[in-house]
């Protein structure tokens, strides 16, 4: 099975795509700043955007958004059918809903014969934490396995087969359950992640392990790094996940080292400043930051660019030949001189 939000294609025989989700009220915001910030994550990775609509005043700029962005977006539906066939009708290229909180069977059918209507899909998305009363000695995985495909049966009655499940819960191993459960018993597309992960070393590592294990087994059609801080560094964190598994080719690889005593250059610093600049680049070429001189010239000579530094001087390396000798205050716009001279 396939799904289609916009023209991002989700399933089997796919990429594996990356989302991330807006971190506050639309309503009040210049939409064309938040479309600006969309063509910046979608620089770093991201293949999809997904919005909370939760009133008629997000029409408007939801509107503008959907019409504007270089990336499908996604309207985030709770209790209210009535947003959801208003964010269909604003242009929403997918809306998430649970069902379960939708309330009564025909406000979904409204809702699934609007998608239809509009050409979106649909994510199923259940979380451990918003499901309905389990059997007896049933698992929270079982629950939400069992509770997806009930809805999915719901969807195939009213001929609707544009869809996407997610099945999330903020314990790692929870969500690994369910997403094998699920894929053992359907071929529907998922959406993978730990919901609620937290801060971003934390949720780096637990949706690391759990995503990566998954993604490693074929199971996971799109996925989302939840956290709390910075949307950038969600993408960040999720495209670098793919590239590791070889499921991303193209992207700067950046290598950077930790610092010591033997620094005589900030690398630390100097990687926050190029960061984002760098990871926004369509190449695929590696990037290493070095601090002193015992790893430094071997990485150097392994990288397609390189730099380092001693005292108030900043070296930059191409394919391990020095290049550039420049100051710190020149060494950024150096250091992309260089790689742009190539293009």
């Amino acid at each position: 099975m396939e799904a289609r939000a916009g023209n991002l294609y989700i399933g089997k025989g796919h990429p594996v795509s990356v989302q991330t989700m807006y971190s506050s009220s639309i309503a009040d915001k210049d939409p064309a700043i938040i479309v600006e910030e969309i063509f910046q994550l979608h620089a770093l990775g991201c293949d999809m955007i997904r919005f909370s609509f939760v009133s008629p005043l997000d029409a408007p700029n939801f509107s503008y958004i959907a019409a504007h962005s270089v990336i499908p977006v996604v309207a985030d539906i709770h209790f209210d059918y009535k947003m959801a066939l208003l964010a269909l009708e604003s242009g929403a290229h997918k809306v998430r809903i649970n069902p379960g909180n939708i309330g009564e069977k025909w406000k979904t059918e409204e809702i699934v014969r609007a998608a239809t209507e509009h050409g979106a899909a649909i994510r199923i998305g259940l979380n451990s934490g918003s499901l309905p009363k389990g059997k007896a000695g049933e698992s929270v995985p079982e629950l939400m396995v069992r509770s997806a495909l009930e809805y999915l049966d719901w969807f195939q009655s009213w001929h609707f087969d544009n869809a996407v499940v997610s099945l999330k819960s903020s314990d790692e191993n929870e969500t690994v359950k369910a997403a094998e459960l699920l894929a053992s018993l359907s071929d529907v597309p998922q959406h993978i992640g730990v919901t609620e992960a937290g801060s971003p070393v934390i949720s780096a590592v637990r949706s690391t392990w759990a995503l990566g294990n998954l993604l490693k087994k074929g199971i996971g059609n799109t996925l989302r790094f939840s956290m709390t801080g910075d949307r950038e560094d969600e993408v960040i964190a999720a495209t670098e996940l793919l590239r590791v598994l070889g499921l991303r080719k193209r992207g700067v690889r950046l290598v950077s080292c930790p610092r010591c005593g033997r620094n005589a250059f900030d690398t630390i610093s100097f990687e926050q400043r190029v960061r984002k600049r760098l990871l926004s680049l369509d190449k695929d070429i590696t990037v290493a930051i070095m601090g002193c001189l015992v790893n430094g010239p071997g990485e150097a000579k392994g990288a397609d660019y390189a730099v380092t530094g001693m005292k108030d001087r900043i070296y930059i390396y191409r394919k391990g030949v020095l290049v550039s000798s420049v100051s710190s205050e020149e060494a950024e716009d150096a250091l992309f001189e260089v790689i742009q001279s190539d293009e």
